[in-house]
């Protein structure tokens, strides 16, 4: 190896090093300083501003999960739509046709999800 080598290397080493530092620094600076008045409303748990009552497994319904994974896909998918939209004019026919089956296969989806309720809240 060279010299130059080993001058990267080190530098890199000492910048984590001093990285490794400040956090460390900035974290004994904060526990120095904190204060330290617990009381009891502190320190029960926090939900959403909602006192938490009862037990913490009672079942959800599933349909909730689902509504939100059907958002979450259906909500990523359409991110796919602005770059193609970008490149619209430069893709030509073939990227026509493959953004018209890709938008099949997010009307199918949402129809067999409409279809099976899935989109019903209550």
């Amino acid at each position: 190896m060279t010299p130059d080598y080993t001058y990267s290397y080190l530098t890199v080493a000492v910048m984590g090093l001093l990285d490794v530092v400040f956090v460390l620094g900035l974290l004994g600076i904060s526990r120095l300083i904190q204060r330290r008045h617990t009381y009891p409303e502190k320190l029960t748990p926090y939900e959403c501003g909602i006192p938490p009552v009862g037990d913490s497994r009672t079942p959800f319904a599933v349909r909730y999960y689902i509504f939100a994974l059907l958002f979450v896909i259906f909500d990523v998918e359409a991110v796919f739509l602005f770059p193609w939209a970008m490149v619209f004019r430069d893709l030509g026919m073939t990227g026509f046709v493959e953004m018209m089956i890709f938008f099949a296969v997010l009307l199918f989806g949402l129809i067999y999800a409409w279809g099976k309720g899935a989109l019903e809240w209550l």
